[in-house]
């Protein structure tokens, strides 16, 4: 870890490396990626990711963590050549997620399909309290976190790779039943619970086998219950409801289809 302090503080500008100093989760992120073996993408190239990862967040107002884009970076940077499926994001805010999920998605050649209302949350009356942690979770209204298209496609070509990029407008309930490719990655970030019973019913069937999604949202409750419903897994996704690494404990959680 000592080595690969030292080459970050070598190659990051300081204000990036002084970020990682105070933030010890974040630097362990950093450095797990860097570790990681499960892709062909040299060193260098994982360098160079983090170093435009942190750029991106200064940019564009970010709402995530830069462990949770790596995260599911490392899953893309990772996926098998024989899979052919596109990766999707679901909730993309100002597009600072995108471009970064786009910049991974150019090196391994694969598409990135996003999909966003492009006018904020739909309205709702989900009752949203404290968060499982403790904290409050404050309220989801209608249009928060609106990040307009052409807002998103100047962010992602400033800062990303936007012709890898396909634009879904429209509020999931309309957009994704007509959606039928396959997928070989998922990335949700929706807030509500409503939202993301729309995105598990509609596009986890369509993820291939070993496919992996993340959820952003296991730190609400509501969203938590959703995950956690055996019934809705079942009758609305049509399958047993999988192993859910980290429901209930974390804000990033992970499911791995195995079939």
């Amino acid at each position: 870890m000592t080595i690969l302090k030292a080459v970050l503080r070598k190659v990051l500008p300081l204000s990036i490396y002084a970020f990682l100093l105070r933030n010890g989760r974040e630097l362990r992120s950093c450095i797990s990626f860097l570790r990681d073996h499960t892709s062909e993408v040299s060193f260098i190239d994982k360098i160079r990711l983090i170093k435009q990862l942190y750029v991106i967040s200064s940019k564009i107002e970010s709402p995530h963590t830069q462990g949770e884009m790596l995260d599911m970076i490392r899953v893309i940077l990772s996926l098998r050549p024989e899979s052919n499926g596109v990766v999707v994001e679901a909730g993309c805010f100002k597009g600072g997620s995108t471009a970064k999920f786009s910049l991974a998605v150019d090196i391994v050649g694969r598409k990135l399909v996003v999909f966003d209302s492009f006018e904020g949350i739909p309205e709702n009356d989900e009752p949203q309290d404290k968060d499982i942690f403790g904290w409050k979770a404050g309220v989801f209204k209608k249009g928060d976190y609106c990040g307009t298209l052409e807002e998103v496609i100047s962010n992602v070509t400033r800062f990303g790779k936007i012709e890898r990029c396909r634009f879904i407008k429209g509020w999931f309930d309309d957009t994704m039943p007509d959606f039928k490719e396959p997928i070989s990655a998922i990335y949700i970030d929706v807030d509500l619970a409503s939202s993301t019973r729309t995105c598990l019913k509609y596009l986890f069937p369509l993820l291939e086998r070993g496919g992996i999604l993340y959820s952003q949202d296991g730190h609400l409750p509501l969203v938590v219950d959703v995950f956690s419903d055996d019934d809705f897994w079942l009758k609305e996704v049509g399958c047993k409801k999988p192993l859910i690494q980290g429901l209930g404990r974390r804000r990033l959680i992970k499911i791995i289809k195995e079939n």
